[in-house]
């Protein structure tokens, strides 16, 4: 029976694997194993033995222990480190100079560095773990060179240290370029969050903010802009805004995303140049700052529902090469013919409506009328509010002080001429600028005006033969200052033709005495 190998160091047995007998190489000698010193390393979790730790067999005897199946890879030293060529105490005392030239330069290596106290150093040079590395002939392993006499290729860079993480160590990846997921999602974000902030210049000063919106949006349906004022989605300075407030210079105006309808033609193309033609055809007054069209019948000022051609998209052809677009001032309704004011600048637009909000403009209307008022010239001052608050076109009622939504409307009336008792030819002038406030007040006082479809309400009343079922009223004259110099402009619409015929078959002559010029101007 072979006698277990010794533990100690030089009365360790020769005869068994290795020794002298055996003709092979001797094995490198690892000296004691019960040193203070190595006790506290392996404490300190610096050292750990190569050697396996010996078990006990089934018949008594001491083993070597197995830590893997037969065929797998040896376990690996401590750290991941061969330490079988290097000094143990290097760690606690300086290294022993080696003569210059006896260690030839290493190459750096291309993998990552490890972590630890030995991090960063080639394996050969990394020490071995135990007591004194011996050669096989009893001698100690050559001390590494101090890090000063090594040549620069050699030089190892210092450890960070068993505290410091392990990515720490290495390089950081490079960032990962976004998906196509994430590009669409934050597309799709950017779109959804068209929060503009506008702010109002000084030629934008006192102008209505759904005229403002009008202004700097011409893309955007009037009922859009009614409806975002109604929803308070429309901020200025912070705070809800309402469609009759005004806007100062500086006022910072938030105006959520919007949905804007498909872009005007360009410049020069067969659409905008008949366009241009058409508004030719129509102008009455026209000098730099402003102009007063012959506003057709049927069509609309501004856009709404179901409504594409309209006033304020055919100014469209008529912007200039600095980009500037003329501007509505005020509005008339669809069916509503006559004199229309255009500004042609911003500072003649903001001037002209305060003219308007001041009630320094004159306007004359004139109307064909059922029946013939008893009062020949009178007055008709009421309250009027919507039927539907929110809808821009609903049908006004005449209310009482205090309703919700009522606001005082005043009309002069005269009776001009008459066709017996069935119809009577009336000049009006409005003071105040409600939303349709001469339809509602003719109703209001039982001679509602000939082809209204909104007010007319006279049952078993049939129209003369000859007259067209269309609404007849006309803004017949407007007297405004100019905005630059002052000076009134004075501009009269002609009869729209279904009004013209009825006017000749009627027998009524337009160049007769209109006694409402002498009413009252307030």
């Amino acid at each position: 029976m072979t006698k277990p190998p010794s533990r100690g160091g030089s009365g360790r047995s020769r005869t068994g694997p290795g020794g002298p007998a055996s003709g092979r190489p001797p094995r490198a000698r690892t000296g004691p194993r019960n040193t203070a010193r190595d006790a506290a390393e392996r404490a300190a979790g610096l050292v750990v033995s190569n050697r396996a730790a010996p078990s006990k067999s089934g018949n008594g005897k001491f083993a070597p222990a197995k830590f893997a199946p037969a065929g797998a890879a040896p376990a690996r030293p401590a750290f991941g480190r061969d330490m079988g060529d290097t000094s143990p105490w290097e760690r606690d005392e300086g290294p022993a100079r080696a003569p210059a030239g006896k260690f030839p330069a290493r190459p750096k290596s291309d993998k990552p560095k490890s972590d630890g106290p030995h991090s960063g150093k080639p394996r050969s040079d990394r020490p071995r773990t135990g007591a004194a590395a011996r050669t096989g002939t009893g001698d100690r392993a050559p001390a590494r060179p101090h890090r000063d006499e090594r040549p620069d290729s050699a030089e190892v860079p210092r450890s960070r240290g068993p505290a410091e993480p392990k990515a720490a160590a290495t390089t950081a990846p490079a960032a990962k370029a976004p998906t196509r997921r994430a590009l669409r999602e934050a597309t799709a974000e950017a779109l959804a969050t068209g929060v503009q902030t506008l702010e109002v210049t000084p030629d934008e000063a006192g102008m209505r903010i759904d005229r403002f919106l009008s202004a700097r949006f011409p893309q955007l349906p009037f009922t859009r802009i009614q409806s975002l004022v109604r929803k308070g989605e429309l901020r200025v300075n912070g705070k809800r805004a309402k469609a009759a407030d005004r806007v100062e210079p500086g006022a910072s105006v938030r105006v959520p995303p919007l949905s804007l309808e498909a872009r005007p033609p360009a410049p020069n193309s067969p659409r905008t140049e008949g366009d241009l033609a058409f508004l030719r055809s129509l102008i009455l007054y026209e000098d730099q700052d402003m102009m007063v069209l012959n506003k057709p019948f049927g069509l609309a000022v501004q856009g709404g529902s179901g409504t594409t051609r309209h006033v304020d998209g055919l100014l469209e052809a008529m912007r200039d090469k600095d980009g500037q677009k003329p501007r509505l001032v005020h509005r008339l309704d669809k069916d509503t013919a006559g004199c229309l004011i255009i500004a042609k600048t911003r500072l003649a637009a903001a001037t002209l409506a305060k003219t308007f909000r001041s009630r320094a403009a004159r306007k004359i209307y004139w109307a064909l009328a059922a029946g013939v008022p008893k009062v020949r010239q009178g007055r008709i001052s009421t309250y009027l509010a919507k039927e539907e608050i929110g809808d821009a076109d609903a049908r006004m009622r005449v209310a009482k002080h205090g309703d919700e939504g009522a606001s005082h409307a005043l009309t002069y009336y005269a009776v001009v001429d008459q066709a017996g008792q069935k119809l009577a030819w009336l000049s009006l002038k409005p003071v105040t600028g409600r939303t349709h406030q001469l339809r509602a007040h003719a109703a209001h006082i039982g001679h509602p005006l000939v082809g209204d479809p909104k007010y007319f309400d006279i049952e078993n009343w049939e129209l003369p033969g000859g007259l067209q079922n269309r609404l007849h009223l006309l803004a017949r004259r407007i007297v405004i200052p100019h905005p630059r110099t002052a000076k009134p402009v004075d501009v009269t619409a002609p009869l729209p033709p279904h009004m013209a015929q009825s006017w000749n078959l009627l027998g009524f002559d337009a160049s007769r005495y209109d006694p409402i010029v002498e009413a009252p101007e307030a």
